[in-house]
């Protein structure tokens, strides 16, 4: 038989493979995070008809004579560049901006995902909604996040609750007027709390007298802390530099006596009432920063981010998810913004990156290659027909 029949039916296959990389492409081409594939041909075994010959005495050299035995696929690529951003405004949709991958778990596997479109299931658990599968992170402890340790099931249940802390301490600031007439008193409150979260009011009264300022401290709990208040030249406190309510530490030693301002208050206080989760941000590093109903904002999470040596040697999983390869290396897991893994941002997701114009100029190449190489095996019958033709 012709050797031309069997590279025509090689090209056949090899065009068809590429019409299908083609058409799934363009279906995808509003599919989230989707990276559009291209194929690549190269020629198979070539038989040899001549061997070359090297030059000699008085005779040149000869090339080989090789027929081509047709085509075949030599590899399907991924093409990771980024997608175009959809602003969706929803707090629960991230895109990547820049290298690396969300990391999921079903079951005891992980996956890699560049589709941000994430939702929370009744349990508060982050995941894929299409999928159901749990996004890595790590949770936050009163506030801290360890990025070194192990990845875990990010949740944010609702009505999580901010536990209350004691104030220990207080910080007051400001100046007293030194020359305020005898007799001027000032009061400044600040809210502290209990190991419970109960609010109290902690005032310090300040009164001047014919030799100076005097303070007195008190929670309403117990009796009043009093102290007469010493001042240098250059109107720094020398003495007391704190006083002692109950179980708060007072501290007072940024007060200042320059005349003509009065301008002292509480600066600050490290208590806080207990409150229930209310909303979250994610900020660009991957911090989840949840506002608490007492007013506060505390750090509840960070999403984990992977990259990889070769993403393309990633293989596809279905569901817009991916998974490691013998060739894809080992994730590099990390927070984003870090070790060449890009940023994040919340309220938009990662189109896909499916270029429409390059499709379909693809589908013409590839029709146009397949209706070649079928006239290639419709050429090499009509000369088997007429090698027939010569028994008649």
């Amino acid at each position: 038989m012709l050797r031309s029949l069997f590279s025509g039916i090689s090209g056949l296959r090899s065009h068809q493979t590429m019409l299908d990389v083609t058409g799934n492409n363009i279906a995808n081409v509003n599919t989230t995070g989707f990276k559009s594939s291209q194929t690549q041909f190269q020629d198979t075994l070539s038989q040899v008809l001549q061997n070359a010959g090297g030059a000699q005495a008085g005779t040149g050299g000869t090339n080989p004579a090789q027929v081509g035995l047709g085509v075949r696929v030599a590899g399907i690529t991924t093409n990771f560049t980024q997608g175009a951003s959809q602003i969706t405004g929803r707090s629960t949709d991230m895109m990547i901006q820049g290298d690396g991958f969300f990391i999921v778990r079903k079951g005891a596997e992980s996956y890699y995902t560049r589709a941000g479109s994430f939702d929370f299931d009744s349990t508060g658990q982050m995941v894929l909604p299409g999928e159901g599968a749990l996004v890595q992170g790590w949770t936050a402890t009163n506030g801290v996040v360890d990025t070194n340790g192990p990845l875990t099931d990010l949740r944010l249940p609702a009505g999580s609750v901010m536990p209350a802390v004691a104030t220990t301490s207080a910080v007051y600031e400001g100046n007293l007027d030194a020359t305020a007439a005898a007799g001027t008193v000032l009061e400044r409150t600040v809210k502290v709390f209990d190991s419970t979260g109960v609010e109290r009011e902690l005032a310090l009264t300040f009164t001047k007298s014919a030799t100076g300022w005097s303070v007195s401290a008190s929670d309403g709990t117990g009796p009043a802390s009093e102290a007469d208040l010493v001042f240098d030249g250059n109107g720094t406190l020398t003495s007391p530099t704190g006083l002692t309510v109950g179980a708060v530490a007072v501290d007072i030693s940024a007060l200042k006596g320059f005349a003509g301002l009065d301008t002292v208050k509480a600066k600050s206080q490290d208590g806080q009432a207990a409150g229930t989760l209310q909303s979250f941000a994610l900020g660009a590093d991957g911090t989840i920063t949840g506002a608490f109903s007492n007013g506060l904002k505390q750090t509840v999470g960070r999403l984990a981010l992977g990259s990889f040596t070769n993403p393309s040697g990633l293989e596809k999983a279905g569901g817009s998810l991916f998974r490691t390869s013998v060739n894809s290396g080992e994730p590099q897991v990390g927070a984003a913004g870090t070790g060449g893994r890009g940023s994040l941002a919340g309220g938009a997701l990662e189109m896909s990156n499916v270029d429409l114009s390059s499709e379909f100029t693809s589908l013409i190449v590839a029709q146009r290659g397949f209706q070649a190489n079928s006239r290639v095996i419709t050429t090499s019958d009509e000369v088997l027909q007429e090698l027939v033709n010569l028994k008649r």
